[in-house]
C-alpha cells in the first residue's frame, strides 16, 4: 500500500513527529496496510487526543476517516451500528432530529466513535451515566493478523476489556455498536451558579449531582487566597417541551456561528494580565442563581464554533493536563494542583472541572470515583516540561492518575503505579498482539508495548 511521510501531531500542537501516513476505504485495504513488513501501526480518527496517542514517530499511522458507514439503527430501542470512522458531528446531524443523542460525550464533537472507545470517553454526565463503554454492546477489531473479531462482554471478554481505553494498542476497531440515548429535546436547561471558593465548588457538586444529569464548573485558574478555586456550574437537564418557550420544533438541532483563527497567535497574547482580564470578565458575566436555555452546541461543545482555536496558543502548542482523584483526597489535591499552576506563572487559560461516578471495567480506562480536573496550558519548553512533572507527581501523591488521551509526559513508573491493571493489560496485548505491531509514541514512552 501506497503511504505519505508527513509531520502530524495531537491537538494540542505539542508533540509533532515525522509519521508514515496510511490511508484505506475497505477492510481488504486495512489488512493489506497490516502486512507491510517491519512496521509498526497506530489508528487515528479525527486526530483530537492532544498528546501524543494518536502518533507513531518515523512509523504507520492508519486514518480511519473513510470507514463512516451507518449499517443498521433499531429506533424502539436507539441501538446503532456503525463503522468507527463516524464522527460525532454526525451522530449529532443524522439523530438529535429523531429525538437520540449520543450516550456520552466529550468537549467537542469532532471525535470518532473508534476513538470514543479507545479513550473510553466521558462527558459532563459520568456522575450519572458513565463513560461510553457503559454504552457499548459490541464491536469488531482487526487484529495485526487482519483477522476480524467480534468482541462483546461475553464474547472475547479479555479482549474487549484490554480495547475499552486502551488507545488503539490492541488492534483496529473497524465497527462499534452501541446505544444511543433518548432526550426529550435538543435543548439545554442550563443554571448557572458562582462558587466563591474550592470548598463551595466541590460542595455544590455533592449537593446537585443528583438533580442535575450534566454538571461542569468553569474555574478561575488566576484566583487565589480565599478565592482558589472559585467559579461558575453549569448544571443542565434536556428541556422538556412544556419548558421550551417559543420553540416550534422540540428536536430541531442549532449549531453555533462559527469564527476561525486563521494564523497561529503570538506566543505573548496569553500572558497573566490577558488571561487575568478573561477570567474577571468571564466570572462576572453570570448572574448567580439564573437559568437559560441552550442549544447543544453552546453547552457541550462551546470551543467547536471556533475554527482551529488551538492556534490560539501560538506555534508551540499547549498541554492540556486532566487528573482525577478519589473524592476524599481531591480537595487537597486540587489546592495543591491549582497553586502549582499559579507558583510555575504557566498562565492555564482553560480549566474545567467535573465529577466522576463510577469507573468502568476497561484495564487502562482512565474514569473512577471522584473529581476531574482538565487545564490546558501553554507550551514553553522546559519549563512547562518539568511543571507536567511535578503536576504528575502530586497527582500520584494523592492517589489519582492522568488522562492517556490528553498527556504527553508521563513516565512509565508513573503509569504503572497510576493504571492498576498495567501489567494485565500488557498480558492481554502480547496474546492477541505478539509482536508488537500496534503501538504508538505513546506507548513507547510509558511501557505500554
Amino acid at each position: 500500500m501506497r503511504s505519505l511521510i508527513k509531520t502530524i501531531s495531537g491537538w494540542g500542537n505539542y508533540p509533532a513527529y515525522p509519521c508514515r501516513l496510511f490511508r484505506a476505504e475497505r477492510l481488504r485495504e486495512q489488512k493489506e496496510i497490516l502486512a507491510t513488513p517491519n512496521e509498526s501501526f497506530i489508528a487515528r480518527g479525527l486526530g483530537r487526543a492532544y498528546g501524543d496517542a494518536a502518533l507513531n514517530a518515523d512509523h504507520g499511522v492508519v486514518l480511519q476517516e473513510r470507514f463512516d458507514r451507518y449499517l443498521s439503527f433499531d429506533a424502539a430501542t436507539g441501538t446503532l451500528e456503525c463503522e468507527a470512522g463516524v464522527s460525532f458531528d454526525d451522530l449529532l446531524r443524522t439523530f438529535v432530529p429523531r429525538g437520540f443523542f449520543p450516550p456520552v460525550t466529550p468537549g467537542t464533537k469532532f471525535i470518532s466513535v473508534g476513538g470514543a472507545l479507545a479513550a473510553d470517553v466521558h462527558g459532563k454526565n459520568h456522575h450519572r451515566d458513565g463513560s461510553f463503554s457503559k454504552a457499548v454492546e459490541s464491536f469488531r477489531l482487526m487484529l495485526a493478523s487482519g483477522e476480524v473479531v467480534e468482541c462483546a462482554r461475553n464474547a472475547n471478554s479479555e479482549l474487549f476489556w484490554a480495547t475499552v481505553g486502551g488507545m488503539g494498542l490492541t488492534g483496529i476497531i473497524t465497527t462499534v455498536r452501541f446505544r444511543l440515548s433518548r432526550v426529550p429535546s435538543s435543548r439545554i436547561l442550563v443554571r448557572y451558579e458562582k462558587t466563591r471558593g474550592l470548598e463551595e465548588t466541590l460542595s455544590r457538586f455533592t449537593s446537585t449531582d443528583e438533580q442535575y444529569g450534566n454538571s461542569v464548573c468553569w474555574l478561575d485558574t488566576m484566583a487565589s487566597g480565599e478565592k482558589l478555586g472559585r467559579g461558575v456550574m453549569m448544571l443542565g437537564n434536556f428541556a422538556t417541551p412544556t419548558e421550551l418557550t417559543g420553540a416550534k420544533e422540540t428536536h430541531e438541532i442549532e449549531f453555533s456561528k462559527k469564527i476561525t483563527v486563521p494564523f497561529f497567535l503570538p506566543e505573548f497574547t496569553l500572558n497573566a494580565a490577558t488571561v487575568g482580564l478573561f477570567n474577571k470578565a468571564y466570572y462576572s458575566l453570570f448572574s448567580n442563581g439564573c437559568s437559560k436555555l441552550k442549544s447543544i452546541d453552546q453547552y457541550f461543545y462551546p470551543l467547536d464554533s471556533i475554527n482551529h482555536w488551538n492556534r490560539g496558543y501560538g506555534k508551540s502548542g499547549f498541554l492540556q493536563f486532566q487528573a482525577v482523584w478519589p473524592k476524599e483526597s481531591s480537595q487537597e489535591a486540587l489546592k495543591k494542583t491549582l497553586q502549582e499552576i499559579q507558583k510555575s506563572g504557566a498562565n492555564a487559560f482553560l480549566a474545567v472541572l467535573k465529577t466522576m461516578g463510577e469507573k468502568s471495567e476497561g484495564l487502562l480506562s482512565f474514569p473512577m470515583p471522584g473529581h476531574t480536573l482538565a487545564l490546558d496550558i501553554p507550551y514553553r519548553g522546559k519549563n512547562t516540561e518539568q511543571l507536567a512533572q511535578r503536576l504528575n507527581s502530586l497527582t500520584l501523591d494523592f492517589g489519582g492518575r492522568v488522562y492517556l488521551a490528553k498527556d504527553a509526559f508521563l513516565t512509565k513508573e508513573q503509569t504503572q503505579k497510576m493504571y492498576p491493571y498495567f501489567d494485565k493489560f500488557l498480558q492481554v496485548k502480547r496474546k492477541y498482539d505478539p509482536n508488537g505491531r500496534f503501538a504508538s509514541s505513546l506507548s513507547k514512552r510509558v511501557g505500554l508495548q
